[in-house]
């Protein structure tokens, strides 16, 4: 049977296909966006708006407790919550105020307005928490889990969005830039039309209730350099790489780190290079908790999006690099 879903974070570009993917199973949606928002939106800035099409939009803000239950829940009745809320930096200020207290709150609403199954999308790096929006993620995954509420706890794999940000600067003919040799680490990338709809589908999947889901995209697992050189290949070009060391960037954390204590206003940049270092450096599958190693074969697959395609579509001018409302996830 459809259900009543409330959609938080709905602006952002996996909230807008997990929407789409709702309204193509027949739920009944709900969103609430914040005002700001809502302009671009409607005009199309922010990309995709038939995502409105057939769903109710509620403006406030769900990060204001007071808001999400007066503006949002409106003392309505509601089978689901889905949040795909996320900090837009990583900063700790940041993501302990999106990642952890506003979904938490949201949470709490849910359970106090008779919402029986929580959907909360997370992130598989929470598996090695040594970042800031980690530690604030996987709290606010314990909240769920400790709700009594059922809960579907999605933790996908990186985003087309995260692996594209070279296409243009290789399609100018400069190097496809690597961390080390580029074998360091590797991922099953998942566009956001699949994971969209692997988010709906827990609603009515038994076997995705009270549980936490690591989720890829189709195909084998790829490393930066397998993407450097799919790249090329659709470019026609032999692959040319430029290696970064990682231990310049363990120079830069070290640098930012000591003048943060001097310069608060550096302590959001010595964050932000832990969090590239942290991506060039782990990788982004399911980790053994025994051993610590990360496993392709171990790590789920849903959809038929693939990131050569992608890239693809946006040599054709077919697609654009659309970021969303965030700026790092």
């Amino acid at each position: 049977m459809p259900s009543r879903v409330l959609v938080l974070g709905a602006t952002g570009t996996i909230g807008r296909a997990t929407v789409r993917a709702l309204l193509a199973q027949g739920h009944e949606v709900v969103c609430l966006i914040r005002l700001r928002a809502l302009s671009p939106v409607m005009t199309g800035r922010m990309g995709h708006t038939e995502f409105l099409s057939g769903a109710t939009v509620r403006v406030g803000d769900a990060t204001d407790p007071v808001s999400l239950v007066r503006d949002g829940l409106k003392g309505e009745h509601f089978d689901v919550l889905v949040s795909c809320l996320a900090s837009r930096t990583g900063e700790p200020h940041d993501a302990w105020s999106v990642d952890h207290r506003a979904t938490v709150s949201a949470i709490e609403a849910a359970r106090a307005a008779g919402v029986q199954h929580v959907v909360l999308l997370s992130a598989i790096c929470v598996q090695k928490p040594l970042l800031a929006f980690q530690h604030a993620k996987l709290a606010a995954e314990r909240a769920l889990i400790d709700s009594g509420l059922r809960y579907s706890i999605v933790r996908p794999t990186a985003f087309f969005k995260s692996l594209s940000g070279q296409v243009e600067r290789v399609r100018r003919g400069k190097p496809f830039l690597l961390f080390g040799d580029g074998r360091l680490t590797a991922c099953k990338p998942i566009s956001d039309a699949d994971l969209g709809a692997f988010i709906a589908s827990c609603i009515t999947d038994p076997s995705c209730h009270d549980r936490i889901l690591p989720i890829g995209g189709p195909g084998p697992a790829m490393t930066p350099r397998e993407q450097g050189e799919a790249l090329f290949r659709l470019l026609g070009r032999e692959p040319r790489f430029r290696r970064v060391p990682v231990k310049l960037m363990d120079v830069i954390v070290a640098v930012l780190t000591t003048l943060g204590r001097v310069f608060p206003r550096l302590a959001d940049t010595a964050e932000l290079a832990r969090i590239g270092r942290y991506y060039a450096t782990e990788s982004m599958l399911v980790m053994d908790p025994v051993s610590g190693r990360y496993d392709a074969d171990a790590t789920p697959s849903t959809g038929k999006d693939t990131l050569l395609d992608f890239h693809a579509a946006l040599l054709r001018g077919e697609a654009s690099l659309d970021r969303g409302d965030h700026a790092v996830f």
